[in-house]
């Protein structure tokens, strides 16, 4: 049984991380149009 091992490694745990949506008005989630002061 190889659970026990795997669990204290950590391999058994849900990554959730996911993908963060597009914004309007942003080219993606957080990279912004490009800036210009004038």
């Amino acid at each position: 049984n190889l659970r026990e091992p795997l669990k204290r490694a950590g391999f058994l745990t849900r990554d959730a991380r996911i993908v963060e949506r597009k914004k309007a008005g942003l080219h993606k989630a957080r990279k912004a149009p490009q800036f210009s002061k004038r």
